[in-house]
């Protein structure tokens, strides 16, 4: 036999987990993974260049980025 699993502590389920109500219930999620403190989508629009975003086909992100080299809100 091997070992107990051990349960998690409140703190690291809080990491890991969040609470969202969908129809009038609680329901657990994972929450979305983070990039130096901001979304995945945040952190690609912030550092992404022209030539990343043509071949990874993000056309829309690459339709904000400007002439000098920054994103047009």
């Amino acid at each position: 036999m091997g070992k107990c699993r051990r349960n998690l502590t409140t703190a690291k389920k809080r990491k890991k987990f969040m609470t969202i109500f969908i129809n009038g219930k609680k329901k657990k999620v994972k929450r979305p993974p983070l990039i130096d403190g901001m979304g995945a989508d945040d952190f690609i629009r912030h550092n992404a260049d022209p030539i990343w975003l043509m071949q990874n086909e993000m056309y829309e992100e690459l339709n904000s980025f400007s002439e000098d080299g920054s994103f047009i809100k």
